[in-house]
């Protein structure tokens, strides 16, 4: 598999809510995003707030920006921090470096696209991005 189908983004999608749910998380909001950054399946739960899913695709367009899940990102604006200002502004203002961004690989390591999600603490955030990716038979990579 070298594309992220919509029953994968979907499947993925499923798992990661159902993890929330599980885990009694607050409302949660999944943004999927092919490899080029471009939408492919996005869910919010009821009662989540507004601006969700621009949190949740940042999430994704950010990790997928730099190659690495956007808790590096969070890392990086703690350390470099006019390093993410700038990311920030040639994206035109995309990036959320915080963690919940996660890439999607096959098996064979190739970049598939990246998940995204917000709602709960950013740790649990990623926590269920990573649930809904592995369960979908994927490699997760947060970092």
């Amino acid at each position: 598999m070298t594309e992220l189908t919509l029953a994968t983004a979907n499947a993925i999608i499923h798992a990661a809510l159902k993890k929330g749910t599980a885990g009694k998380m607050k409302p949660l909001t999944v943004a999927v995003l092919d490899a080029g950054g471009h939408l492919k399946a996005f869910q919010k739960q009821d009662g989540a707030s507004m601006l969700r899913y621009e949190i949740a695709a940042g999430k994704a367009y950010g990790a997928l920006a730099v190659g690495m899940g956007s808790r590096w990102l969070d890392q990086a604006a703690k350390e470099r921090p006019h390093f993410i200002e700038g990311l920030n502004a040639v994206s035109g203002g995309r990036i959320v470096p915080v963690p919940g961004g996660v890439l999607v690989r096959n098996k064979a390591g190739e970049l598939l696209g990246a998940v995204g999600i917000t709602g709960d603490t950013s740790d649990n955030d990623e926590i269920a991005a990573m649930h809904g990716i592995e369960t979908a038979g994927l490699i997760a990579q947060a970092q």
